[in-house]
């Protein structure tokens, strides 16, 4: 069973943190709408929503990937990379202490869920602006007694990894060439975004299928010539907080 934690977006999302966009107003019921529509969309792919209430003192919080990185043995709690995010996490511990044992990051090493996606037991960690170098060192110091690789991937003009790669499969990777090395990515087949949809390569991938930002049809469609069953969501809203499809939720299987 695949389960998704969702944090209602708050009324402070107006106030979020933004890198590599320019600040556009958010309309607040438009993104209480799409939020309830994408709890909806998780559900309708066989998924077992998980809905936290919203937290007004963190206008990041519905962003809830980022506060944990899940492996079957584990839960990480992360580290935030910025200042006014860094009391989220600790909002997820009594609720992932019922599926996971925990271990901590400790704060001066920075590791956003984010910038981390795992495929069986590789973990492939962006060094982004988010993620620095301790924080790999330190998921790594956690990781490798399990038997898991790290692999640094740097990134460059995204917030965060799964902005610029995500898997389509356990051999197939998601990418914006322009964000990341793609030679570091050799061993995967790799499916370029269209250049016009820069930030689609974000998408969720569920047993049932891939989750995508309703958008970038252009993406959305050659996920499907690839083969894979795909869903569209809007996301307009979270995409003016630099947000998409993976941002919103936290899966544990």
């Amino acid at each position: 069973m695949t389960t998704a934690f969702v944090r209602r977006p708050a009324s402070s999302l107006i106030h979020c943190e933004v890198t590599h966009v320019a600040r556009k107003e958010i309309d607040l019921p438009s993104a209480f709408r799409q939020h309830r529509g994408y709890c909806d969309a998780l559900q309708n792919m066989g998924v077992t929503v998980q809905i936290l209430p919203p937290e007004e003192s963190f206008p990041d919080g519905a962003c809830i990937e980022d506060n944990a990185i899940i492996l079957p043995e584990l839960a990480v709690i992360a580290s935030m990379g910025t200042a006014s995010r860094q009391g989220e996490p600790a909002l997820l511990v009594s609720v992932l202490s019922r599926y996971r044992r925990l271990v901590h990051v400790s704060p001066h090493a920075t590791v956003e869920g984010g910038d981390v996606f795992r495929i069986g037991k590789n973990l492939y960690v962006g060094a982004s602006a988010r993620t620095n170098r301790a924080g790999v060192n330190a998921l790594r110091d956690i990781v490798e007694p399990l038997g898991y690789g790290v692999n640094l991937l740097p990134i460059q003009g995204c917030l965060h990894l799964k902005t610029a790669c995500t898997p389509l499969d356990d051999d197939t990777l998601l990418v914006n060439p322009d964000w990341l090395d793609v030679d570091a990515l050799k061993p995967f087949r790799l499916v370029s975004i269209p250049p016009e949809e820069p930030v689609a390569a974000n998408v969720l991938r569920l047993p049932a299928g891939i989750l995508g930002n309703a958008a970038y049809p252009r993406t959305l469609d050659l996920i499907q010539a690839h083969g894979y069953p795909v869903t569209g969501v809007e996301l307009t809203e979270f995409s003016k907080a630099e947000a998409g499809p993976t941002c919103l939720s936290l899966i544990v299987d």
